[in-house]
């Protein structure tokens, strides 16, 4: 379990078929804190550390992962947010963030917006019910606040976040582009409930 607030920008520095997918990611925190076998949330999946240095974990990433999750997070050189899980006594800062990633969205702008970036995404139509203004949502493995949903194209709905400069400094947020992609999550309440009116209505 995680609550979507990143606490380092970690880079994949090796990237290895075994199979799955073996990634070295080089990373800011204290490994000798973090054990074989733990939680790390990595732009919004949550994988287990098999192996690690001084200052690097490697994961490896199941073909099912790479088939749901958005492309290029997975390559030598890319920078993923990572979170590690939470702890008994730890501030919930955001909201609770499972790792498990339900679809992937496509950035359809971004605009400046005061301080802040308003980005608008797309995601699947049949995702839409789960979305909620003032709801939260994650993006890559961090917490956010929906400002708005929308209608998007035939077969998709749209929905829109702001990207506060601090969010943009501390996170992989702040290159998002027209056409970017990017993993999305959402809030687990959202899920159950979705799950609890369709088994009703059957």
């Amino acid at each position: 379990m995680f609550t979507g607030i990143v606490t380092d920008i970690g880079t994949v520095i090796a990237a290895e078929r075994r199979g799955d997918l073996r990634l070295r990611i080089r990373c800011g925190f204290d490994l000798a804190t973090v054990d074989l076998g733990a939680s790390i949330c990595c732009s919004g999946v949550c994988l287990t550390v098999v192996d690690k240095g001084d200052d690097w974990f490697a994961v490896d990433v199941s073909g099912e992962t790479l088939s749901r999750t958005a492309p290029g997070l997975w390559q030598d050189g890319a920078r993923l947010n990572l979170e590690r899980s939470l702890r008994v006594g730890d501030e919930l800062g955001g909201h609770f963030v499972t790792g498990h990633v339900d679809c992937v969205g496509t950035v359809v702008d971004a605009v400046a917006e005061g301080g802040s970036t308003r980005i608008v995404i797309s995601i699947p139509d049949d995702q839409a019910a789960l979305v909620a203004t003032k709801g939260s949502i994650t993006l890559d493995g961090v917490s956010l606040t929906v400002n708005a949903v929308c209608e998007g194209d035939k077969g998709s709905a749209q929905f829109a976040v702001n990207i506060i400069p601090h969010t943009a400094d501390h996170a992989t947020l702040g290159s998002l582009k027209a056409g970017s992609q990017l993993n999305v999550e959402f809030d687990v309440l959202a899920r159950y409930l979705d799950r609890m009116l369709a088994a009703r209505a059957q």
